[in-house]
């Protein structure tokens, strides 16, 4: 079996006095795969992610991208390996009004150190394969919203990130715009590209990936693969270990 992408082990996360947002979750992300977190809101789902980009710290349990451990890293070394490893969507876009659509894409080569002229052959490789190469110079605040939101994926790519998270990517978007979205994040992973989109969003889930892992109430309650026969509902004491490999990572 390949390295995992993602490997959470028994992790627990407790904020205040109150019920465990995250409990015992374990979980397994091979590379090339598909995967939706999917729940209502206060499932969990944002703790997850925020604890596998090394946002947050679980109280218990391990979690590590790539190979490299991130629950015991301080915040500096977080950082930097979401720079290398973590390409991350946000709902609403989360650019930088003032910069035209090419220097925030740039932005991560920037603060990674890349050579200029290879990141700036990079954005536009980007540019042109997302389709928005023509609005190469213009500002965020002049696009639609399905258009900001392929600059924010090109922004996510510019590193080449082994992982692509997607937080409620088509939430801030019309039907028609979400809808693009989807069908690139699909794309996206048929190159190749491991993918975990995080959603309350069943159509979303089921149009752009091809395992579906559930949080109810901080507990991962079951994992399925939608290319699979095999289904496993997670009893309220279990955890799910994720070994269902993708046909892209075949």
């Amino acid at each position: 079996m390949p390295t995992p992408v993602i490997e959470l082990q028994q992790v627990t996360r407790r904020y205040d006095d109150g019920p465990p947002a995250l409990r015992d979750a374990s979980l397994t992300v091979l590379p090339g795969e598909a995967v939706a977190i999917l729940g209502p809101s206060g499932s969990g789902k944002s703790t997850l992610l925020n604890l596998v980009a090394g946002l947050d710290r679980p109280d218990t349990g391990t979690v590590t991208v790539d190979g490299v451990r991130v629950d015991d890293m301080g915040e500096a070394a977080s950082a930097r390996l979401r720079r290398a490893k973590i390409g991350m969507v946000f709902q609403f876009f989360n650019l930088l009004d003032d910069l035209t659509v090419t220097d925030n894409v740039l932005l991560p080569a920037q603060l990674a150190g890349t050579p200029r002229a290879e990141a700036h052959r990079h954005a536009a490789e980007l540019l042109q394969a997302l389709g928005i190469d023509r609005h190469a110079h213009t500002y965020p605040g002049r696009l639609s919203g399905g258009e900001r939101q392929r600059v924010a994926i090109a922004r996510a790519l510019m590193n080449r990130p082994p992982l692509l998270l997607a937080d409620e990517p088509t939430g801030a978007l019309d039907t028609a715009s979400g809808q693009d979205v989807s069908r690139l994040l699909a794309d996206l992973n048929a190159d190749g590209q491991t993918l975990v989109v995080v959603t309350h969003d069943v159509g979303l889930a089921e149009s752009c990936t091809h395992r579906t892992v559930r949080l109810t109430d901080g507990r991962i309650t079951a994992d399925t693969a939608s290319r699979d026969t095999a289904s496993r509902d997670i009893a309220s004491h279990g955890t799910a270990s994720a070994d269902i490999v993708s046909e892209q990572a075949r």
